[in-house]
């Protein structure tokens, strides 16, 4: 048993061995005590006889641990201090640390290999640890059997690239059944014509989707009340429509709201990633322009599609979904061989 060590002394294990040399007590109730098969009792019986005195159980590691040289200890906690940095800056969207994006970023840009669990043992060590709180569950979730049956839209306001100093807005289109990031962009204004250039870029890339997903931002839907000036049951809610809905009308695109941000999980998951990933990179590489912070966020959708194994789906999701538009189970229809979308300015 090779927790021996940790049950009994080496005093106690020599007593019973001497008990059986003496023939006081049967091997098969030392066995039982001590918890061991018959070889391994005959191992320490062996070994007892040989050397009575320097008789010892404890474990001896034939091969000591590796460890690592003083220059990857030094970036290690160059880039943890960076990372500490990061979450106390109140205006970043960043509240934890990424120990799997340091790991990352010491094997492509200083070349040096580290075990994930030996960034984090240095950063228990050094006080870089946050405690995870409680997640709340989702009640309410949509659920897909097929790609293109829904795609869930949204747009998120943050410092991307806190060196620029401005909030930029992130359009993301995402396919709610295989978790693919059809769409990706950032803004420096968030529109109506923006979010409509969103949907022909997916339209003619991918054909036309069963149903969208979205918020009640006022973009997305009209709420009397919310939308109007004064107050009038002239138009009430959803009697009238906005131009990026007029355009998903006018090709037959249905459009369904969340009522809660509980139920947009799918969508909301892959903005947290994007935003691990691009604001780190984005302090890392000092960015302040937007076309380089598009660059980066390609970069990132494109890891995120092609190459990340996808923690709900166990696979890459480009391969998932390339697999599942070759079988049945599709609802993207080719709309835009037929009939050309070019959505008007003032449509």
């Amino acid at each position: 048993m090779g927790q021996l060590h940790k049950k009994f002394t080496d005093e106690q294990v020599k007593d019973l061995s001497a008990r059986y040399l003496e023939n006081k007590v049967k091997r098969i109730y030392l066995q039982e005590i001590l918890g061991i098969k018959r070889r391994r009792f005959c191992q320490l019986v062996d070994k007892y006889k040989k050397d009575p005195a320097g008789f010892s159980i404890r474990y001896v590691r034939e091969h000591q641990t590796r460890g690592i040289d003083d220059a990857t200890e030094t970036n290690i906690i160059k880039e943890l201090c960076l990372e500490k940095k990061l979450i106390l800056n109140k205006d970043v969207p960043i509240r934890r640390y990424n120990y799997s994006y340091i790991k990352d970023r010491l094997e492509n840009d200083y070349k040096q290999k580290v075990a994930l669990s030996t960034i984090i043992s240095r950063a228990k060590e050094n006080g870089f640890y946050l405690k995870r709180g409680k997640r709340k569950a989702h009640d309410r979730e949509v659920l897909t059997d097929y790609a293109g049956q829904l795609i869930q839209h949204d747009s998120s306001h943050h410092l991307w690239a806190p060196a620029a100093a401005e909030k930029w807005y992130l359009i993301t289109s995402l396919d709610d059944y295989s978790r693919m990031l059809l769409y990706a962009d950032l803004l420096k204004q968030e529109s109506s014509w923006a979010h409509i250039m969103s949907l022909q870029s997916v339209f003619l890339k991918y054909g036309l989707p069963y149903s969208y997903y979205v918020d009640c931002h006022s973009i997305f839907r009209f709420v009397q009340g919310r939308d109007s000036l004064w107050r009038e049951h002239k138009f009430l809610t959803d009697d009238t429509n906005p131009q990026w809905k007029r355009v998903l009308d006018d090709c037959g695109v249905k459009v369904t709201y969340a009522l809660s941000p509980q139920a947009k999980g799918k969508i909301e998951r892959p903005h947290q990633w994007l935003q691990d990933h691009i604001v780190r990179t984005c302090v890392r590489n000092n960015i302040t322009d937007i076309r380089q912070a598009r660059t980066v966020l390609g970069q990132e959708v494109q890891r995120y599609n092609y190459r990340q194994v996808h923690s709900t789906t166990q696979e890459v999701l480009f391969f998932g979904s390339r697999h599942r538009a070759k079988s049945d189970n599709a609802l993207f229809y080719p709309q835009w061989k037929k009939v050309r979308f070019i959505p008007s300015a003032t449509a």
